[in-house]
């Protein structure tokens, strides 16, 4: 297995940001028990003893061919106790792990771990030891209550390349935002200059002999020392999510808005100058009773007021957009909001909710489902699976040519029509049935026999079902019809499943559908 430093790999991720933590700094030898400051100085002894290295063995899915699973790899990651007898850390550092261990600063032991609790969304995640013997001699690290200012000085922990032990790099607190951490999940980001290089995900960063953060990406392309750390209330808020054991989400509002800046916007408004705030552009939902309306123009926020760029004051030098405060006053499902409507201002409740359907949706962990069918291997469009082909210029291209709905619907919610999209995610197999027909991998799976396709499931119980002589596969957009014999294909399957592998013909979700007979 090859030997890594912890990256979550941009396909599985999908992010511009690089995933991995802290540099390695070049220093007098510390003392026995310490660890090596940037600045030459040492580290206390306390703080260096509840950071810990963290081992995993990953095995990513394979989003082009589902059954089976990219070759393991191990890689190396930071954690940090916290009380509870628990080890925080990335949840890119753990999912798809196979394997935990942790290893203590100066120590040679290596102690198996199990994941806690994960939330992809956020980046976070709880393990626990297998030795909680381990705890008596590692106490957890002290977290701030509040968030450090623009310049204060942080060291950002963790175990990089170049090196095996401890390292620790300085630098200052630049820039704080509230900003998507993935596609569905925003929160507070706190950016350090301190250098970051493969290693140290996972690993805290610590301002005034606390912890202010937790080190988790840095950003990519040819821009240096510019290193992100989730602060301590993004990590308080996920300690409290899953203290009825489960993770249920971040609160969030999904409508599309835009801001209030042009002058023309604001007088076809017919606005007063005094209004402030954001206009709805396209309401989540459509329906009566959604307390939101296409013109609407959010001028508050609980007591807080909103500016025309969508922004709130906090304090002199933190000014963050507006959904921040969502996180803050969210109460049984709703927000409060003030907003303008035909110049009248009114108090509504806005429901908020953690998840966002989407008819690609992140496997957040899971392995994808899928379903082969003469050689044809049928699959749900991920998150995953769009990753790999976006990074593709000729994938991409051809998307386009045939006006496939995997780009032109890329977030949008399920509708009446589809709960999801159904691909064809690997390349045909060799086969006789299949002779004469293009490739037809990364097509939509529009309908079979003239019966719309709504979701995997679904298609796998009407192929299960078929009595037809022939089974006739129409595709989204500008792509060619497959017509497959059902007898051929029924009797070749599992010949087709041999030759190439397969040990079996769907996943085992998927599997239970095709072998249900119906009543």
């Amino acid at each position: 297995m090859a030997r890594l430093n912890c990256v979550a790999l941009s396909l599985l991720l999908g992010s511009s940001l690089v995933w991995f933590g802290a540099a390695r700094s070049e220093a007098p030898t510390p003392a026995p028990g310490q660890a090596a400051a940037a600045d030459g100085g040492a580290v206390p002894e306390s703080a260096a003893g509840a950071v810990v290295k963290v081992f995993a063995t990953m095995r990513y899915p394979d989003p082009y061919k589902p059954w089976t699973k990219q070759a393991p790899s191990d890689i190396t990651a930071t954690g940090v106790v916290i009380e509870g007898h628990r080890i925080l850390t990335n949840a890119h550092v753990v999912l798809y792990a196979s394997q935990l261990q942790i290893q203590a600063n100066q120590s040679a032991d290596k102690i198996s771990a199990t994941v806690v609790a994960v939330a992809p969304g956020m980046d976070l995640a709880l393990l626990k030891l297998d030795d909680e013997s381990f705890f008596a001699t590692h106490a957890p690290l002290v977290r701030a209550r509040e968030l450090p200012h623009i310049k204060d000085a942080v060291l950002a922990y963790g175990y990089p390349t170049g090196g095996q032990e401890l390292s620790i790099t300085k630098g200052i607190v630049s820039r704080i935002e509230f900003t998507p951490y993935d596609a569905t999940v925003m929160g507070l980001r706190i950016q350090i200059d301190a250098a970051i290089n493969p290693g140290n995900s996972g690993g805290p960063a610590i301002a005034g002999e606390k912890m202010v953060g937790l080190t988790f990406s840095r950003a990519g392309g040819d821009t240096q020392n510019i290193g992100y750390i989730i602060p301590n209330e993004e990590i308080e808020l996920f300690l409290r999510d899953i203290a009825d054991g489960q993770y249920d989400g971040k609160p969030a509002m999904y409508d599309d808005l835009q801001t209030l800046e042009n002058p023309a916007l604001r007088a076809y408004l017919k606005l007063d100058k005094s209004v402030e705030g954001v206009i709805v552009n396209r309401p989540y939902l459509k329906d009566a009773s959604y307390p939101l309306k296409e013109w609407d123009v959010i001028t508050r926020i609980g007591d807080t007021p909103i500016d025309d760029q969508g922004m709130v004051s906090l304090s002199q030098d933190l000014r963050l957009k507006f959904g921040y405060r969502i996180q803050q006053l969210e109460q049984h499902g709703k927000v409060p909001l003030t907003i303008v409507r035909a110049g009248h201002s009114m108090q509504i409740q806005l429901p908020v909710s953690a998840a966002k359907p989407m008819l690609i949706p992140d496997l957040k962990g899971a392995y994808p489902s899928y379903f082969v069918y003469g050689p044809l291997v049928f699959s749900r469009a991920t998150a995953q699976f769009m990753w790999g082909l976006e990074t593709n210029a000729k994938a991409s291209a051809a998307m386009t040519w045939v006006r496939s709905p995997l780009l032109a619907n890329r977030y949008d919610p399920p509708d009446a029509q589809h709960e999801e999209f159904v691909v064809v995610s690997s390349p045909m197999f060799p086969d006789k049935s299949s002779k004469g027909y293009s490739n037809p991998f990364a097509q939509v799976i529009e309908s079979v026999n003239g019966m719309p396709v709504r979701s995997l499931r679904q298609l796998v119980e009407r192929l299960r079902d078929l009595k037809d002589e022939f089974v006739v596969f129409e595709m989204a957009g500008r792509s060619e019809t497959l017509v497959f014999s059902r007898r051929e294909i029924l009797d070749g399957t599992d010949g087709i499943l041999t030759d190439n592998g397969v040990r079996t013909q769907g996943s085992p979700d998927m599997q239970t559908v095709w072998e249900t007979k119906t009543k």
